[in-house]
């Protein structure tokens, strides 16, 4: 049975990604041409340039635009129908959060009417129904390059009060699919979910506002492979940060990279079904070391320590709060970072 709050947009799943990028043509060589999004727009004199994945019949799922810094622009949900973006506008508004309505060609390319907030945990997030139809690719086994990559499929976002992230989230009627937890149940981490998947949204406790990561899914682990081994031919070996390696929570092979300008994304593949309505929250124990790499390896300390800072609607940078907790001081296994 959902919780959402009666007033709360129907959130279908999470949607597309704006960065902020300083410069166009490296971001492009990093997320095109290494990690295969496809390029579906791209307007060099507004500095913007829109990818989606091979699977998406949406018109973008990233969207990178030249800015003076590297931050995060907007996380994007879609929601069920035209009406629930003015629910989105009224809920926020109710919440007393700033909010800023987008006509149709107002907003980013190929997405109608949109409200974007600040919503309460400080995160610039867009809510839309309409946006363009783009060609099917999926069968189109001659563009495909690179990790291949399919769709977006989460963010990772840094925030310090996770217990105040996950009732947000709970009030838009996202489920829990599995958690970090301490000895007397403290909160370190949360998995939340709209589409039935582990995940659309994972809190990491830390400073913030701030992004961790994107979540790209693509189809099976050599392509994950095949990702680390492209970076390492064409000796760009240091973009890769973390992995490959299979996570504990979620089941996840994963590789995380950094594009030229920092930003985080995680190369992600088999992870599982959430949609039966009896479906258990998995908790780990906060000192189990496989919770991050079932593997048991250790996580590095930028992982941990370094994500992207995020702009308010006003495109200023949003003030940043220290965490409440602090998992990497967690001293287990072999990522004891205290």
């Amino acid at each position: 049975m959902s919780t959402a709050h009666p007033g709360a947009p129907d959130v279908i799943r999470s949607a597309y990604a704006q960065l902020a990028v300083t410069d166009l043509g490296a971001a492009r060589w990093f997320w095109a041409d290494m990690l295969g999004f496809h390029v579906q727009y791209e307007d060099e004199s507004a500095g913007v340039l829109c990818l989606r994945g091979s699977d998406e019949l949406t018109h973008h799922s990233l969207v990178l635009r030249h800015g003076a810094q590297p931050a995060l622009d907007h996380i994007a949900y879609r929601v069920r129908t035209p009406e629930d973006v003015d629910k989105a506008e009224k809920f926020f508004s109710e919440l007393g959060r700033p909010v800023k309505r987008l006509r149709k060609g107002e907003g980013t390319p190929g997405v109608g009417d949109a409200v974007r907030v600040i919503d309460p945990l400080g995160f610039p997030v867009e809510f839309f129904h309409d946006i363009a139809r783009a060609e099917r690719l999926i069968q189109r086994y001659d563009l495909r390059h690179g990790a291949e990559v399919a769709r977006l499929d989460h963010f990772n976002i840094c925030t310090p009060d996770i217990p105040a992230a996950y009732a947000h989230y709970t009030s838009l009627g996202f489920g829990c699919s599995e958690t970090i937890e301490g000895d007397e149940h403290e909160l370190y981490a949360a998995w939340m979910y709209r589409k039935q998947t582990v995940h659309d949204v994972a809190f990491t406790c830390g400073p913030g506002p701030r992004l961790h990561h994107l979540g790209i899914a693509t189809h099976e682990s050599h392509q994950i492979l095949r990702a680390a081994d492209l970076f390492g031919a064409v000796r760009k070996e240091h973009h890769i940060e973390r992995g490959p390696g299979r996570h504990g929570v979620s089941n996840a092979f994963y590789l995380y990279l950094r594009d030229p300008d920092g930003h985080r994304v995680e190369i992600y593949t088999s992870d599982y079904y959430t949609g039966d309505p009896d479906h258990e929250t998995y908790r780990w124990n906060v000192y189990d070391d496989r919770r991050r790499d079932f593997w048991g390896n250790a996580v590095i300390e930028s992982w941990y320590k370094e994500a992207t800072p995020v702009l308010g609607l006003d495109g200023a940078l949003q003030p940043v709060t220290d965490g409440l907790l602090d998992e990497s001081a967690v001293q287990v296994g072999a990522d004891g970072l205290g």
